[in-house]
This record gives C-alpha cells, sequence and structure tokens, in this order.
C-alpha cells in the first residue's frame, strides 16, 4: 500500500552535486489535457514520470484517447505521444475515471468534463477522496454543467452540458480552479473570464498559447480571460524540469554552509520561483542562469550554496507563490533556523493536513514546532535538535521530502514513514540524494 514503506535518512554534512529533476508536474498535467483536446498528434518530452500525472494519462485512455510511450514511475526521460480527438470528440468512459491522488486530475479534468454530451464519474483514492471540490464545482455549475458530490468531496458525477460563459471572481487564489474555468471556458458561448485577488501560477495560460489558442490577460496576471469555440493544435514541446522538487535541493544547500547544489534544465517560471528571493533573504547564494525559453515557459540552470543560517519569515503576501514549496522550506527548521508561516491555511486541504503533518513530523525528529490556524512556527534559530527519531510522511510525497532533508541535520539517522509516497511526483528523490550527500 501506497505511503506504509519506510526509509532511514542519515545525517549528512553537506550536499554536492549536479541534478536534473523531473518534468514539471503541473505542465504535464495541462499538456497533457490540451494536447488531447488538439488536432493531431502531440509529442510530449520529459512528461513527469510521477504517478499524480500518470492518473491523467489513464484518465484521458478511458476517454478513448490514444496515448504511447508513457513509462510510469520509471525515471526515464521519454517521450510521450498523445493522439488529441479535437474539440467535442472525447468518448464516454465505460467505468469511473479515477485520478489517484491527483487533485489537480480531478479539478483540471472536471473543467474538461463540463462540457462533454455524457456524464461522468470521477473518483479518487482515500486522501483524495477528502479533499474539497467546492471551489470548482461552484463555477463549472454556473457555467451550465452539473455536479453531484459528497459533501462538496469526491466522488465527482458530472453532468456535461452546453456551457455558457461567466466572470469568475475566486475569493481564495488558486491555479487549479482557475485552470478548470479556462479549460471549460474554451468550450463554452462567449468569453470567460477568472479574476483572482492575486496571481497564481500562469501554465494554463502559456500552454494555451502553445496549443494555438488565445488568451487575455491583465491586471498583473490577476485577471485572465478566454475565447470559446477554439480550436487547438497539436504540438511537440518539451516538459521543463519541476521547480517545486527542485525546491528540496535547493532548500538542503542553502541549510548546510559549504554545500553547492546545480540544477539543470529546471523550469523558471517567475509565477512560480519566489523561493529563489526566500532562500537569498534567509543567507543562501542563489545564482540562475537562463538557457531557453519554449513555449513561454523559461528554464535553465539554479546553483545554491549554503552560507550562513538565519530567522525566516514568510508573510501571507507571499503565501500564493510559495504554496508548494512551503513544506521544503519547513525543513529548515531542522538545521538551526527558526521558520514562521502565516496566511497559509491552504496548506490544511491538501494531500494531508500539511500544517499539522508538518508539525507533527518536525516533533517526531526532535525539532520545536507548534499550528497556527494558518501555518506554523518551528526550529530555533543557531540550534539544530534532530534526533533519531522518525516522522510520519501521512502518504504526502512533499512531506517525505521535506522530511528527509530535515533528517540530514540529525546526530545520528531517522526514519521517514511512508516513503515510498515520493512516487506521486519524484520517483528517483532518495536514490539522487544518497548521491548528493555521498
Amino acid at each position: 500500500m501506497l505511503g506504509s514503506a519506510s526509509t532511514v535518512v542519515a545525517p549528512a554534512r553537506h550536499v554536492r552535486g549536479r541534478v536534473r529533476v523531473p518534468g514539471d508536474k503541473s505542465i504535464s498535467h495541462r499538456y497533457a489535457l490540451l494536447s488531447a483536446l488538439a488536432t493531431g498528434t502531440s509529442r510530449l518530452t520529459n512528461y513527469s514520470p510521477g504517478a499524480d500525472c500518470h492518473s491523467t494519462l489513464a484518465c484521458l485512455r478511458a476517454l478513448g484517447v490514444t496515448i504511447t510511450g508513457d513509462r510510469q514511475g520509471s525515471g526515464d526521460v521519454g517521450d510521450v505521444f498523445i493522439m488529441g480527438r479535437g474539440p467535442g470528440s472525447l468518448s464516454s468512459p465505460a467505468a469511473p475515471l479515477d485520478a489517484g491522488n491527483s487533485g489537480t486530475t480531478m479539478r483540471l479534468m472536471a473543467g474538461v468534463l463540463a462540457a462533454q454530451a455524457f456524464t461522468t464519474q470521477m473518483i479518487g483514492d482515500a486522501s483524495l477522496s477528502r479533499r474539497p471540490m467546492r471551489r470548482v464545482i461552484q463555477p463549472l455549475e454556473r457555467m451550465g454543467c452539473r455536479i453531484e458530490a459528497v459533501e462538496g468531496r469526491p466522488p465527482l458525477t458530472i453532468h456535461g452540458a452546453p456551457l455558457h460563459a461567466i466572470t469568475h471572481q475566486a475569493e481564495v487564489p488558486s491555479a487549479q480552479v482557475k485552470s478548470a474555468v479556462l479549460l471549460a471556458g474554451i468550450h463554452a458561448a462567449g468569453t470567460t473570464t477568472v479574476v483572482e485577488p492575486a496571481q497564481t501560477r500562469d501554465h494554463t495560460e502559456h500552454a494555451l498559447r502553445a496549443f494555438g489558442g488565445r488568451v487575455e490577460v491583465d491586471e498583473g496576471g490577476r485577471r485572465v480571460s478566454v475565447d470559446g469555440g477554439q480550436s487547438l493544435t497539436a504540438q511537440r514541446l518539451t516538459v521543463p524540469g519541476d521547480f517545486s522538487s527542485a525546491a528540496f535541493w535547493m532548500v538542503a544547500a542553502a541549510a548546510q554552509p559549504g554545500s553547492r547544489v546545480d540544477i539543470e534544465d529546471v523550469g523558471l517560471n517567475p509565477s512560480r520561483t519566489s523561493l529563489i528571493d526566500v532562500l537569498r533573504r534567509f543567507g543562501a547564494r542563489v545564482q540562475v542562469q537562463l538557457t531557453s525559453d519554449g513555449a513561454g515557459e523559461p528554464r535553465g540552470t539554479i546553483t545554491v550554496e549554503g552560507d550562513r543560517i538565519g530567522r525566516l519569515d514568510i508573510a501571507a503576501e507571499e503565501v500564493p507563490g510559495l504554496i508548494d514549496e512551503l513544506p521544503a522550506i519547513a525543513a529548515l527548521a531542522g538545521h538551526g533556523a527558526e521558520v514562521s508561516v502565516r496566511g497559509a491555511a491552504e496548506l490544511r486541504i491538501k494531500e494531508t493536513d500539511r500544517i499539522a503533518a508538518l508539525v507533527a513530523g518536525l516533533r517526531g525528529l526532535g525539532i520545536s514546532a507548534d499550528e497556527r490556524p494558518d501555518g506554523f512556527v518551528a526550529g530555533e534559530t543557531g540550534r539544530s535538535t534532530v534526533g533519531d527519531g522518525e516522522a510520519d510522511a501521512r502518504g504526502d510525497h512533499r512531506m517525505a521530502m521535506a522530511f528527509a532533508i530535515a533528517a540530514l541535520a540529525g546526530r545520528s539517522p531517522s526514519r521517514i514513514i511512508g516513503a515510498d509516497s515520493v512516487v506521486i511526483s519524484y520517483p528517483g528523490f532518495f536514490e539522487t540524494l544518497g548521491r548528493l550527500v555521498a
């Protein structure tokens, strides 16, 4: 059962080396969905090998899309070929679509299914079945479909229908909700607009343009509009390395003076890279070299060198740009840093309650940590207290990686329970960790 295996992480004085991280999860999901809706066969290189992105491919296959070349969990940098069905040509599935652990799959797929001329049920694992879906259900129903749920949670039964455009004023920034509404919007009559209180990652906007779609963006990226009735064209695209996976190596290097890690061919989309400035503020030396800018997604090499350890305060206004990197940032608490985070209540509705899981896991490793309703405070400036304890990832891939980085500061080896959950996004994580500390 996923999340039941454990591994032991030994202390390390520093991390050094060059790495490449798996293809970006967020971009892989979006390229796959748009490839399925496009006309022609798309070729996606460096598609994420993680289980989440292969849940998206499995759902698309069940909808009649022909896909070849994917090798889930292999870690290989292979090509995925997706033969697009064109607009309105998906097939009614013979069984419920299983999104596994992937909230992105369920929310984005809901936007696609809302416009189809059939009814589809979407299910997920125990973790996904606890995650709230009302934020995506409400705007999609306003567009004309009907969605049945269990108290706003999966399974979802989506009754597709002809859609009409809306302007959706989001109360909470969410790239997944924005993307679901935009994906529905390209099938709706009229112009659909999403307005957010803060800019979220803009991979969907870039991906739509890459497939020949028209997208209007203004108000500093907070207002995004698409016209209905658009046709997309198949593409050959390369997915950059996942910045959120790279974040763990960046933090590991920043946490230990004398460390240096070079991360090659990683995505440098400005809506994702707030961690760079955070680590510079913390005291690390961070250099960025841009190498290309294909399909609107810049990529390059990030070099992080550890220098000094300080205190780190993350304010509420920073959280939208750091939401997936906050577990990695929390790992600094194991290395003699005090980390304080506010305004991150969104963490409580991820793969697990990440605030509760982080605090419990850090305490299990011997690190002082306390919950706040919307965040946490952990660690003591200048003092590492990691012992020979254990931390339970609770089936959450980012928890497993965060606790492993914190455990590098231990006086003796620590145990990470549920370490196998890294297959969700980064199947080769522990192998790479072993190479960097060797």
